[in-house]
């Protein structure tokens, strides 16, 4: 019974708070650019304040990742994607094309959906609050249970910012009661008008069931190939800097790595040298045990760990030093259970001959991800050239690929919901921003004459609409002294007659 009441407390919250949120839409929906910006830096300077308090919350209710990456994602949220949305025109006439007389211009959608992952639950949570704001549009959440409090708490600081700042009452809200029935009657709620879902697969194919547009991204499986130009070293370090970054917990972080016969060796002792861990076929099979199951669904206890958590529930130790665990894989598939998605510690390794070789195992990995991101080092643009072509919608150069995808380190957007296209059944292929939660209209004046259109324009010629061709046709068919001249009966003439009638009426009206 108490279970019952409390679904039904979660359900009546989430109609009390999207009525709420509507009256915000609706409201903040007539502000000006100046409005918005205040707000917007006023939450920047909120989101900054508590940015640490955030990510200690975060890590400590769910057990994943680093407190200071955690800070820096809150601050990657607020103060670096702010500088990169300020000059965005979201308002009024946001283009016009004088020579074609059409102008864009830009309306809010109203009341939005974030659904919010345990992985990035603050910092994804200040991001979306602040593309939201930033397009005139109110939102509402829903937080991954395991992250409810964190996320509650980063939604409030919001709210209680831009209220501050002259916002709408309630125009960033949270479940508070975290359901499946909640977060299900939040979707289909009418005063709902767009979805972003970040998080499992599981509820992003429910978002874009929803029956309103929705904005979802797939899972990632980034591979990182070290061409055999690349400066190794670099290399080696930007791919532990990433996969290091929050113990793994970013979807866009590297997965797998790929070397060249050429260059195996060195990359091998690189890794090392950096604190890299090779496992042994043994040690990487009691690893695979642990972080999947029901094939390669990865076990949540083992998200965003440090590797030394990992090896000791595996069984063995490693040196504190130790960054990352690795294992050769030779192919890819249920077989070889690495070459998925592992959001912490863990990598993939393989070794091919060539880029050509490269190319076809970077295609079957994104498989597992595919439309979401690849990360490729090398000083041959052809080769960044040839990797362009393969299904994913980053292809990050010499950076690591959290911090690429992510707009980082990268001339991205800055963003925690990153569109993987049709490849990966994503409605978007780039970093979500606030142009894409605007409703554009067009205002086109009229350029030519309705009147004359046919007429005044060249290539419309048709002689075959012609009633002097027609009649000619008619005349021509009708001379009795062609041997070859067919005969018409009453009949014939009457529905010649009529069709006559018909092309005259037809260009009159024209």
């Amino acid at each position: 019974m108490e279970n019952f009441d409390y679904d039904l407390r979660s359900i009546q919250a989430v109609r009390d708070l999207a009525n709420l949120g509507k009256s915000a839409a609706d409201q903040i929906a007539e502000y000006t650019e100046e409005q918005i910006d205040r707000i917007l830096r006023n939450m920047v300077k909120i989101a900054r304040e508590n940015a640490v308090l955030l990510a200690k919350m975060a890590v400590e209710e769910t057990g994943f990742g680093k407190v200071e990456d955690k800070t820096y994602k809150n601050h990657l949220s607020s103060t670096i994607l702010y500088e990169s949305i300020k000059d965005i025109k979201t308002i009024g006439v946001i283009q016009e094309n004088e020579a074609e007389k059409v102008m864009d211009i830009a309306e809010p959608v109203g009341l939005i959906m974030g659904i919010i992952p345990s992985t990035n639950p603050t910092s994804t949570a200040i991001y979306k609050s602040m593309i939201a704001i930033k397009s005139r549009n109110a939102i509402v959440f829903s937080p991954h249970p395991s992250a409810a409090k964190c996320t509650l708490k980063a939604a409030e600081l919001m709210n209680k910012a831009a209220e501050e700042a002259g916002a709408p009452a309630n125009i960033i809200g949270c479940i508070s009661l975290p359901t499946m029935d909640a977060t299900n009657e939040l979707m289909k709620n009418k005063d709902i008008k767009m979805i972003i879902a970040t998080g499992g697969p599981g509820l992003v194919k429910a978002s874009y069931s929803a029956g309103k547009p929705a904005l979802g991204v797939g899972a990632g499986n980034c591979p990182s190939y070290i061409e055999k130009t690349a400066n190794v070293k670099q290399a080696v370090t930007n791919i532990l800097a990433s996969k290091t970054f929050d113990y793994g917990t970013i979807c866009a972080s590297e997965q797998s790595i790929i070397v060249e016969e050429s260059n195996r060796d060195e990359v091998v002792a690189e890794l090392k040298r950096q604190g890299g861990y090779f496992m042994s076929p043994e040690e990487t099979t009691k690893v695979c045990r642990l972080l999947f199951k029901n094939g390669h669904a990865m076990n949540a206890k083992f998200v965003g760990r440090s590797p030394q958590v990992i090896a000791a529930a595996a069984g063995f130790s490693i040196p504190d030093e130790i960054k990352v665990l690795i294992g050769e894989q030779q192919g890819v598939g249920p077989d070889y259970p690495l070459s998925y998605e592992k959001l912490t510690t863990v990598l993939a390794f393989y070794k091919v001959k060539d880029w050509q070789e490269a190319c076809e195992l970077c295609i079957k990995l994104l498989q597992n991800g595919i439309g979401h991101s690849m990360s490729i080092h090398t000083e041959d643009r052809d080769i960044v050239l040839k990797f362009a072509k393969k299904p994913a919608a980053r292809i990050l150069v010499n950076t690591g690929s959290t911090q690429g995808g992510t707009g980082a380190s990268t001339g991205l957007m800055p963003a925690f919901t990153l569109g993987c296209g049709t490849w990966g059944g994503s409605s978007v292929s780039e970093n979500v921003s606030p142009i894409h939660l605007i409703n554009i209209k067009r205002v086109a004046y009229g350029l030519k004459d309705c009147s004359t259109l046919a007429s005044a324009d060249p290539t419309f010629n048709y002689p075959e609409l012609s009633v002097n061709h027609c009649v000619d046709q008619i005349c021509t068919s009708g001379n009795t002294s062609s041997s070859n001249t067919p005969k018409f009966n009453d009949s014939d003439n009457e529905q010649l007659l009529r069709l006559i009638n018909e092309l005259v009426c037809a260009m009159k009206r024209g």
